[in-house]
C-alpha cells in the first residue's frame, strides 16, 4: 500500500514536472516569430531583407533543435556552402523550448535593423520560463549561454553571404528606351534591393538556376501581345468585384506603402510576403497540433526556401527590367489611370508574390499534405478579415491572381512566376529527400 502511493505520488510528481516545463510548446514559439515580424514591420523591412532575417533567425532556432537531437535533419549539410558549425555542448538541464526560441531572438536581434528591442522580448521570455515553468536562475544562465553560442555561429554564417557589401555596389540606374522600367511617380522611390542577385542562397546552386522564359516583348502596338496584357489590366481594374478587391488587399503585403489625404503622404506600415507565409506557417502547426520539432523544422525550411525565392526572383527582375502596369497603362492607354494597390519600388517581370507564395506552397504541402484546409488570420493584425483556403496551393493560386486584380503585374510575370517558384520549392524538396 505505501509503496504504491510513492510510486503514485511520483507519478504525479513527474507529470507536474513535465506540466511545468513545456519543451513542446508550439504556441510560444509562434508567439516569439511573431515578435520577429513587429520588429520588421517596425523597421519597414523590404521584402528580400525579411526572407534573409527570418531565413537567419530560424536557422539559430533550429540549429539548437538539432544539436539536441541529431536523428533531425541535418539542414546544414544540404546548404550550397557548409557552414561549418560548432556547437557546444548541451546544458545539464537542457530546454530545447527556451534555447531555440532564445536563438532565434539572438539572430534576429543582431541582424535586424532595430533588433535590440528583442531584447525585451528575451527578458520577457526569461520571466516566463522562471516564473511558470520553475526553470532556476542556474539553469537559465546556462541555457542562455548555449543558445547565444549558436546565435553567434549563424551570425558569423550570415557574414559570409555577401549582404554587407550591397551597399557598395552599383546602384540601379534607369535604362534608356521604352519598355524598361523606372520609379513610378509620385512617390518615385528608389528601386528595392537591385544587387540582390549577388547574395549567397543556402540551397540554389546560383541565382539563375530557374530563369524564366523571357517576358512578353514590349510593344505598343495595338495588335500586339503586349498591348493586350495592358488591356486586361486596364479592364480588371475597372471591373473589379468586392471579392477581387478583398483578394487583392488581403495579398498586398506591402511594406512600404504611400496614402494620401490632400497634399500629405501617410506612410502605411504592413507585413511583407514572406512575413505573410511565416504566419500561414505557424497557423498550419497549431492547427495540426505538431510538435515543437516539427513546427520549428517547418518554419525553418519555409524561411530558407523564401529566402532562395526571393533571390532567384529579384535575379530576373532586374534581368528583363520590364516596366510596371501602372507606366505603361498611363503612357499608352489612359494617363489619369491607377492601380488599385500601390506600384511596388522595383521592375515588374517576375512576379514576388507568385514566386514565393509557390514555393512555399510546396514546402508547406510536403509538410502538412495536399488537402489541409486552414483559415488564414495573418492579416487580421491589419484590419482586414481572414480568408479560408482547402490547400497551401489554392491559397498559392489566389496569392498570384491577386497581383493582377491589383493593378501591379501582366498575367505573363504571374504565371511564369508561378512555375518559378514552383522550380525553387521542388528543387529545395529534392535536396532534403537525399
Amino acid at each position: 500500500m505505501i509503496r504504491n502511493l510513492i510510486a503514485l505520488l511520483f507519478i504525479c510528481f513527474a507529470v507536474t514536472s513535465m506540466a511545468k516545463h513545456p519543451d513542446n510548446s508550439v504556441e510560444e514559439f509562434t508567439q516569439y516569430t511573431f515578435y520577429l515580424s513587429e520588429v520588421m514591420l517596425h523597421d519597414v523591412v523590404n521584402p528580400p531583407a525579411a526572407s534573409r532575417f527570418y531565413a537567419y533567425a530560424m536557422l539559430g532556432a533550429y540549429e539548437v533543435l538539432y544539436a539536441g537531437d541529431t536523428s533531425q535533419v541535418d539542414i546544414a549539410q544540404l546548404f550550397k556552402v557548409y557552414p561549418q558549425f560548432e556547437i557546444p555542448p548541451l546544458p545539464l538541464n537542457y530546454s530545447k523550448s527556451f534555447c531555440a526560441i532564445y536563438a532565434m531572438l539572438d539572430v534576429g536581434k543582431q541582424l535586424i535593423p532595430s533588433g535590440a528591442s528583442l531584447v525585451d522580448k528575451q527578458a520577457l521570455l526569461i520571466n516566463l520560463y522562471r516564473k511558470k515553468y520553475k526553470l532556476s536562475t542556474v539553469d537559465i544562465a546556462a541555457n542562455k549561454t548555449f543558445a547565444a553560442a549558436v546565435a553567434a555561429q549563424v551570425i558569423n554564417y550570415s557574414k559570409t553571404d555577401g549582404y554587407i557589401k550591397l551597399s557598395s555596389l552599383q546602384r540601379y540606374n534607369p535604362r534608356k528606351g521604352e519598355g524598361y522600367w523606372y520609379p513610378t511617380p509620385p512617390e518615385y522611390m528608389a528601386a528595392v534591393e537591385p544587387q540582390w542577385k549577388t547574395i549567397r542562397p543556402f540551397f540554389l546552386d546560383s541565382a539563375a538556376q530557374f530563369s524564366p522564359a523571357p517576358p512578353v516583348v514590349f510593344n505598343k502596338d495595338k495588335n500586339s501581345v503586349f498591348y493586350r496584357l495592358m488591356q486586361e489590366v486596364y479592364s480588371t481594374g475597372a471591373g473589379l468585384t468586392a471579392e477581387q478587391r478583398a483578394i487583392a488587399a488581403f495579398w498586398d503585403c506591402n511594406p512600404f506603402a504611400v496614402a494620401y489625404s490632400g497634399h500629405m503622404a501617410i506612410g502605411i506600415k504592413k507585413i511583407s510576403p514572406g512575413g505573410h507565409w511565416i504566419g500561414i506557417t505557424g497557423i498550419a502547426c497549431k492547427q495540426a497540433s505538431v510538435t515543437l520539432e516539427k513546427a520549428i523544422f517547418a518554419h525553418t525550411m519555409v524561411s530558407l526556401t523564401l529566402y532562395d525565392a526571393f533571390i532567384s526572383c529579384w535575379n530576373e527582375k532586374y534581368s528583363s527590367d520590364r516596366l510596371r502596369p501602372e507606366t505603361a497603362i498611363n503612357k499608352y492607354i489612359d494617363p489619369s489611370w491607377h492601380p488599385l494597390l500601390q506600384t511596388p519600388p522595383f521592375p515588374e517581370y517576375t512576379s514576388g508574390h507568385s514566386v514565393i507564395s509557390t514555393a512555399s506552397a510546396v514546402i508547406l504541402t510536403y509538410i502538412f499534405g495536399e488537402n489541409f484546409k486552414y483559415t488564414d488570420t495573418s492579416e487580421e493584425y491589419f484590419g482586414l478579415h481572414a480568408r479560408s483556403f482547402n490547400s497551401f496551393n489554392e491559397a498559392a493560386n489566389e496569392a498570384a491572381i491577386s497581383r493582377l486584380y491589383g493593378g501591379i503585374h501582366f498575367r505573363d510575370a504571374i504565371e511564369a512566376g508561378q512555375v518559378q517558384g514552383r522550380a525553387v520549392g521542388v528543387f529545395v524538396l529534392s535536396k532534403l529527400s537525399r
